[in-house]
């Protein structure tokens, strides 16, 4: 049994760690504010964009799911032939029609889950969006017949200890609240599978998974 001292350490703990959790999601609020360009820093400092436009070519189509305030779709779109960018968030997409219009850029507000463009296109980009949906397996499926390539960045659970402690003492350890999951390396491959889907390449990166993905339920040889 506990003595009271160690149920009083126990509590200043988790409350410290409640804390990190808050403070870390009002920092990633605040932070985009104070930049020049009105953008998230994790943009410039994580550079990720440059992996979606290393992965794509001159001729390419691509659905870029979940596109926020269409930064990313702005930078694949000067490289491939044809971006098309669709977003829940309607206010996402006037920002994103405003600040990122193209001649070859087609902004749309609506559901990827049930609104998707009617047509097949050769690169399906997923940012940061598998993570935010529950029925994940069903959805790669629906997607798996619209593209060859599938380019796709999701956060990990394991990007740090705390976060993992965080989850061992019941806390809230998820980036965002709205996440339905953190994905390890393992749990990863192992839904890209069930999806009949096959890591063909992949990084980590600031404690995420950016990783090509094709058809095949074959696992990663780099795993």
């Amino acid at each position: 049994m506990k003595s009271l001292s160690d149920k009083l350490t126990l509590f200043a703990l988790k409350m410290i760690l409640q804390a990190h959790s808050f403070t870390y999601r009002l920092a990633g609020y605040l932070s985009h504010k104070v930049e020049e360009d009105g953008l998230h820093p994790k943009h410039r400092i994580m550079n990720y964009h440059k992996f979606f436009v290393d992965n794509v070519s001159e001729n390419d189509t691509v659905l870029d799911i979940g596109c926020g305030n269409g930064a990313l779709t702005y930078d694949v779109a000067r490289k491939a032939k044809k971006v098309v960018g669709i977003d829940l968030n309607e206010r996402n997409i006037e920002i994103a029609r405003s600040r990122f219009s193209m001649e070859n850029i087609e902004f749309i507000h609506g559901d990827a889950l049930t609104n998707l463009p009617d047509e097949r296109f050769d690169v399906i980009i997923l940012s940061n969006v598998l993570e935010h949906i529950a029925k994940r397996v069903e959805f790669l499926i629906s997607l798996k017949n619209r593209a060859s390539k599938f380019l796709i960045r999701v956060p990990m659970l394991n990007r740090s200890w705390i976060d993992v402690y965080k989850k061992e003492l019941g806390l809230e350890y998820r980036l965002d609240k709205t996440h339905s999951i953190e994905y390890t390396f393992e749990t990863f491959s192992e839904e890209m599978a069930e999806a009949e889907l096959r890591v063909l390449d992949y990084s980590i990166q600031f404690g995420e998974i950016w990783a090509v993905v094709g058809k095949g339920s074959e696992r990663c040889l780099k795993e």
